[in-house]
Order: C-alpha cells, then structure tokens, then sequence
C-alpha cells in the first residue's frame, strides 16, 4: 500500500487560493522528529514509539535469540543493500544459479525467495490493473449488459452494482480530477522553480522553506503555497523532491483511471509476461526467481524496517537483530491477484517463515477462498500473519479490505492474522489521517508516519508513510517477541502483541477521526485493542506468560518405547 503523500499535494491544490492568501504562513515544526521514532518511547524521547531500544537496554542486555525467519510479500527487495544483504534467507538447499530445482519444491533457483510476477525470460510485471477494473469488464464479457441479463435480487446483481460504483462513476470523475491536478502540477512546478532559483539549490524541504525571508513576492507565494502541502502531508523532514514523485505517480495512476472512461478492458500485460492460467490455482509452477528487479522501493523500505541489521555503523537499525528476510515477490504497481497471494503464502510457510509480512490490500477479491485456504495452511502450521489496514481512511468494519481473516464461507475468523493501523509520532500527528480503522477488523495500530527506512538503488534510505510501513515494524515486533520466546505459537504471539498495547503515552484520550478534518473520537474505538503495539511490554508478558500453565506452549507428550512394546 502506497504512502499517502501525494493525497496531500491534491489537498494543497483544494485549498490553493486558502494558501495563497493566507496572512501567516504555516510554519514548519520546531523540533524535529529523530529519524528512528518508531524504535524510541514516549519517556525517554517524547514520540510515540515501540520501546524497542528501551527493550535492548533493559530487558535483552547479555541475552541471545534464536533467529526467526520472517516472509515479505511484496515489490521486491534491494538485494545488494549494505543494511539488508547479511540479512537475506538463503536457502539451504538450493544451489545457486546452476539452473536447477535442487530442493524440489517446484521453483528453480529460489535462493531468496521467488517471484511469482516473472516469467521465464527473466521479465517481471511492473504495473497491473486494478481488481474492480478487472472484475468488471470480466462482468460485461460474461453478461454483455449485466444490469438487463442479471437477476435484480441475486448477489450477483449487487456485486455487479458495487463494481460499477468503483469503477464506471469513479472513472468519469477521474477525467475531471485529472485536469485539476494537471493545473496543479503546473503550478508545483512553476512554485518549485522560483524555491529553487532563490536557494540555489535543487532540492528543500518545510524548513527550508520556512526560512525565506525576501522582499520578491513571487517567491514568498510560492513558499506559502509550498508550505500549506508540506502541512498536508505531516511530515516535517520530508524532502520536495519525494512528495514530487509520489505526486507523479499518483498523477500517473490518475490519468490510467480516466482513460477507462472511454476504453474497453485493461490489456493483459501479466498474460505476456508470466503466462500462467491466472483462473487454476493449481498451475503454481511459473516466475522465476528474481526478487530483486527494478520494481522494488515498496518492499526494501518494508524490510529494512523488520531487519536492517542492527550497530553495524551504516545506515538505520531494524527492529529484529536476529532475522532472516524472505523476499516473496507478489504485488505489482497495482491490484495484487488472489493466486499469487495465496501462493506466496504457501512458499512461505513450506520454507519455513514464522511470520509473514503483507503490506498490501484492495477492495474486491474474486478468488478468496483461494486465499482463505492458504491463510488455513499458515494458521495449521502456526504462522503469524501481519496485515495492512490500508490507506483510505476508511472505517473497515463498513468497507471491505482483503485479504482479511474472515473466511468467504463464514465457516470461521482465523486466529493467527493481525490487521495493523497507522499512528504517528505526536509531533507529526497522533493517529495518520489516511489510515483505515476498525472497532472489529483493526487489532492495533504502530508508526507508520515517516518511517526511514532502507530504499533501493545504491545503498539509500528515505522517509515513507503508509499502513504499509505499520504493518512491518508489528511484524518485526512479532519476530523480536518470538526470537526469544521461540515456543509461543500463532495464536499466543498475536495474544501478547495484542494484550500489550498501550494507549497514546501522553495521555491523549480523543484523536481526529481518520478521512475527517476536525471529527474526535476516542482513540480506543479505532481498533480492537484500542492501543499501540510496544516491544517493551510486550517482551515482559511474553516472559510472564512462559511461566503460566493456562498461557503457555503446551509441549507434545513423548511415548516411551516401554508402552509400545507392551502395547
């Protein structure tokens, strides 16, 4: 799930003429958020992070874990990074590059994991179309006019009205948005030219911007007008040229959905590249083993903030220090497919993840029970599966968001799956405005605004925001727990993640309402524990909990061969 960044140039561009003649600019923060806010707390450093520095100093000093191997599925990962490349699963038993399946599990060459977007001339999907486009043009080429061959009281019929809802309508209304933010984009650039010509320098962030100080009313317009998006966005060190981007690509995806207003139904770029039959989940055999690729930012940031190895001099410190990454490429710039998440989990858990790490999600899933089945697989084999609540602000208790644990058949609600929320640091916002929330679907909420983490091309870090990024510092939580508490299973990790949230540390009760400007509501009613995952405490009833009989790992009972032989 993508950063929520250029959702907030589009705002600025809303309250343009409000940022033009505002009398007082808005001014950038004083203190700055420390880069590493999420491992930090509340007592020692005034954000509201996870305690896990707190955790290394105070309760695993002389201590040694056991490692755990945790699965991403994702992008892609950096596999040359100087943060991430002696933190990579390599597997055993496979040898590299000798054009053979030496494990036989089906995949060749899987030495860090597999790419279930390749095909076998080396080539991956880069971008894909999103699943309510698919699933409605699908509609019409089954039906032809669905809304006259359909039954109006069958289900079919109501799932035919809702996609045209997010698709039909939508679209239309993209062409008219897309105008708008090619006007807004013109004006970002024209703005940018005058920040940068005055500083000479090409790139700034709100600091920087709140320091001009010039008689030439050109350029103080166009630091007001910057200023307002950078207020936007809530993120007080965030460079220009990454909102710029993130502007771009969005302005991009928008301008795909506009299309759709006069096109007929996306072309299938995934049949040319990976060439398998998208509609058997039993044709699991295809990609290839590039987890790398050029595709990858979205899922190195993601596991650099699990993993990234910890005092080694460069760069940042991941959550873990005893971790394994397993990359499991699966998510494309666009909707993932129901077959390659529910096969990436199944990899997973035969290669032997603890935990799973899925920063992705959308609306609609045509083949859940494939999904649903693969989720069973994990919970049998007592895999922790972490999940992204998502980016809309959107209440997920009332809008669907898959994958989630409630299988299609109504059969049952897994237990071993933890959906994951977004907060920030209080200095750049409590609670993200963009995350979804639930009272019944949402387990808890972690940082997840303006996380530094590891990015890909050349050894770099850089900021991102997401549910994305929250997902990833619980599943590093998770692994940190289980690293020394290896015992514990599914069901009881979730358990103590779950039970040891805290509420806000500053006492805080009320928070806005993510999507809403000035709606309070109480904190609590935003998740199921109504708190913010903490490694520290989390540790201490992880420790607690090996000492009680009801709680603990229950140990399989062994059969003497004295009772056999006497059988």
């Amino acid at each position: 799930m993508k950063s929520n960044r250029a959702m907030a140039v589009m705002a600025g561009g809303v309250v343009l003429m409000a940022a033009l003649t505002t009398a007082n600019p808005t001014h950038a923060q004083s203190s700055a958020t420390p880069r590493n806010w999420h491992l930090l707390n509340y007592a020692q450093d005034s954000v509201y992070g996870t305690g896990v520095e707190k955790a290394y100093n105070e309760l695993l000093k002389g201590k040694k874990g056991s490692p755990i191997l945790v699965a991403v599925i994702d992008s892609g990962i950096d596999t040359l990074h100087e943060d991430l490349k002696s933190i990579l699963w390599v597997n055993p038993k496979e040898i590299p590059g000798n054009g053979k399946d030496d494990d036989g599990n089906g995949y060749v060459d899987d030495i860090h994991g597999w790419n279930f977007l390749g095909g076998k001339d080396g080539r991956s999907v880069k971008e894909d179309s999103d699943e309510a486009t698919r699933e409605y043009y699908r509609y019409k080429s089954l039906y032809g006019n669905p809304d006259s061959a359909l039954d109006k009281q069958s289900k079919e019929y109501t799932y035919w009205q809702k996609l045209q809802g997010k698709v039909a309508k939508p679209s239309g209304e993209s062409k008219v948005t897309y105008k708008t933010m090619l006007k807004l984009q013109e004006s970002l650039r024209k703005c940018e030219a005058l920040i940068t010509g005055y500083l000479h320098q090409s790139d700034f962030n709100a600091a920087k911007l709140d320091s001009i100080q010039t008689p030439d009313q050109d350029v103080m317009v166009a630091k007001k007008f910057l200023l307002r998006i950078f207020q936007n966005t809530g993120e007080e060190n965030l460079n220009y040229s990454e909102l710029k981007s993130e502007f771009d690509e969005y302005l991009a995806d928008l301008k795909k959905k506009a299309e759709l207003a006069d096109s007929e139904a996306p072309v299938d770029k995934r049949a040319d590249i990976v060439g398998d039959n998208v509609n058997d989940i039993n044709d699991k055999y295809y990609g290839n083993s590039d987890v790398m690729g050029q595709f990858g930012f979205h899922g190195t940031h993601v596991s650099g903030i699990i993993a990234a190895a910890r005092n080694n001099g460069v760069g940042i410190d991941g959550i873990n220090d005893n971790v394994r990454i397993m990359m499991v490429k699966a998510v494309p710039d666009g909707d993932e497919r129901d077959k390659d998440v529910a096969l990436a989990i199944r990899y997973a858990v035969d290669n032997g993840a603890r935990v799973i790490n899925m920063s992705f999600g959308k609306g609609f899933s045509p083949h859940k029970d494939w999904v649903d089945a693969a989720v069973k697989y994990a919970e049998e084999k007592g895999v922790l599966l972490v999940h992204a609540a998502g980016n809309d602000g959107n209440d997920n208790d009332v809008v669907d968001n898959f994958p989630n644990p409630d299988y299609a058949d109504h059969s049952a609600r897994a237990s071993n799956y933890i959906t994951v929320g977004a907060s920030g640091s209080g200095k750049n916002g409590k609670v993200a405005s963009f995350s979804n929330y639930g009272k019944k679907n949402v387990d808890i909420f972690a940082p997840g605004v303006q996380i530094y983490s590891t990015v890909p091309g050349g050894n770099k870090y850089g900021n991102a925001s997401g549910t994305s990024m929250a997902a990833p510092v619980v599943a590093g939580v998770a692994a940190l727990v289980l690293s020394y508490h290896p015992q514990l299973t599914a069901q009881q990790l979730k358990y103590i993640l779950v039970k040891s949230a805290t509420p806000l540390p500053d006492g805080t009760t009320e928070v806005t309402k993510p999507g809403t400007p000035d709606v309070k509501v109480p904190f609590a009613d935003l998740s199921i524990s109504g708190g913010l995952v903490n490694a520290y405490e989390a540790l201490k009833l992880a420790d607690s909990i090996e000492g009680n009989k009801e709680l603990k790992p229950k140990k399989k009972k062994k059969v003497k061969m004295e009772a056999i032989k006497k059988g």
